[in-house]
């Protein structure tokens, strides 16, 4: 699979994090054994998938103000996978 330039996730709505995760491994092509938790997120994103150049994600505040424990925990993680993995990392723009 091809790395896409952009993809962008309209988050405003979500109502649960199980939500996030039935999102996240649809628009990014996850694998069908994904499990809806962060650990998951990071086994995928490190190397299994290729995250696309740069990633938008709309409603960001409003999902933050909703989990902000979860919010914190994804923005680590993608700020971890720019660091340690950066030929798969996204730009992300917090919108």
């Amino acid at each position: 699979m091809t790395r896409q330039d952009l993809v962008v996730l309209d988050i405003s709505n979500i109502a649960t994090v199980r939500d996030l995760h039935a999102l996240l491994a649809q628009t990014l092509h996850f694998p069908d054994w994904y499990g809806p938790n962060w650990d998951a997120f990071w086994d995928v994103i490190i190397g299994l998938v290729p995250m696309p150049r740069r990633l938008q994600l709309v409603g960001w505040n409003g999902f933050a103000e909703r989990f902000p424990r979860d919010a914190l925990i994804m923005q680590k993680c993608l700020r971890e996978l720019a660091e340690e993995y950066p030929a798969n990392a996204s730009e992300v723009d917090y919108l």
